[in-house]
C-alpha cells in the first residue's frame, strides 16, 4: 500500500514538473505582453553564446568595418595610386607623417613611384635639418601631412623604447609639403588618431 502511494506521488511530481515546463515554454513572454521588439530575449541568447563564437563574431564585425573603410575611400585611393605611378624617379623620397603621443618614430617613407605598402616606418635624424613640426615649434602639428623629402637612409637602426623595436634611420636634409590632406593609406581610420596605439603598415 505504501509502495503504491509512493509511486503515485512520484508520478504526480513528474506530471507537475513536465506541466510546468509546458506552461513555461508554451508562449514566449514577449508575445504574451505584446512586445514589438524583444531585445531582452536577444540579449539573453547572446549572453549564452560560447566565448569562441563571440570571438568569431567580433572578428567578422571588425573585418566588415575595415572593408567598409577601404571601399568608402576607393575613389581617393585610385586617384592616389595613379598619382604615384606618375611620380618621376629622382633623388628624393615621399614621406607621410604619423604622429603618435606614445611613440617617437616620425612616420612612413617610400621611394617615388612605389606603393605605400613598400614604405618603411622611420626614426628621423634631425642633425642636418629639423623635422617640419619641430621647426615650426608645434610637435605633431603636421600629423598625416605628406612630404617630398630629401636625404636618405643611413643604414643604421634606431631603438624606439615605447614599441621596444628598432627602426631604420632616415637622415633628413630638406622637405617640402606635398599635401596637408592626402588620401588614407591605412586599413583603419583609427590609426590616424594620435592617441591610438596602432602601428599597422600602409596598404
Amino acid at each position: 500500500m505504501k509502495k503504491q502511494t509512493s509511486d503515485k506521488s512520484q508520478h504526480r511530481k513528474r506530471a507537475d514538473f513536465f506541466g510546468l515546463i509546458q506552461k513555461t515554454t508554451k508562449t514566449p513572454r514577449h508575445k504574451e505582453e505584446g512586445f514589438k521588439n524583444p531585445s531582452g530575449l536577444r540579449a539573453i541568447v547572446v549572453n549564452f553564446l560560447p566565448v569562441r563564437e563571440l570571438s568569431v563574431l567580433l572578428v567578422v564585425a571588425l573585418a566588415l568595418t575595415g572593408c567598409e573603410t577601404i571601399e568608402s575611400d576607393a575613389p581617393a585611393r585610385a586617384a592616389m595610386n595613379a598619382e604615384i605611378l606618375a611620380e618621376q624617379p629622382g633623388d628624393y623620397f615621399i614621406g607621410r607623417r604619423m604622429y603618435k603621443q606614445d611613440y617617437k618614430m616620425w612616420g612612413w617613407v617610400r621611394q617615388p613611384g612605389q606603393p605605400w605598402k613598400s614604405a618603411k616606418l622611420v626614426m628621423m635624424n634631425e642633425q642636418a635639418k629639423l623635422a617640419p613640426d619641430r621647426e615650426a615649434g608645434k610637435l605633431g602639428g603636421d600629423h598625416n601631412y605628406e612630404y617630398r623629402l630629401t636625404g636618405g637612409f643611413s643604414g643604421n637602426l634606431v631603438y624606439e623604447p615605447a614599441s621596444d623595436t628598432f627602426y631604420p634611420e632616415f637622415l633628413l636634409r630638406g622637405y617640402e609639403v606635398k599635401s596637408t590632406a592626402p588620401a588614407r593609406i591605412y586599413s583603419t581610420k583609427r590609426q590616424e588618431e594620435p592617441a591610438v596605439r596602432i602601428l599597422l603598415p600602409p596598404i
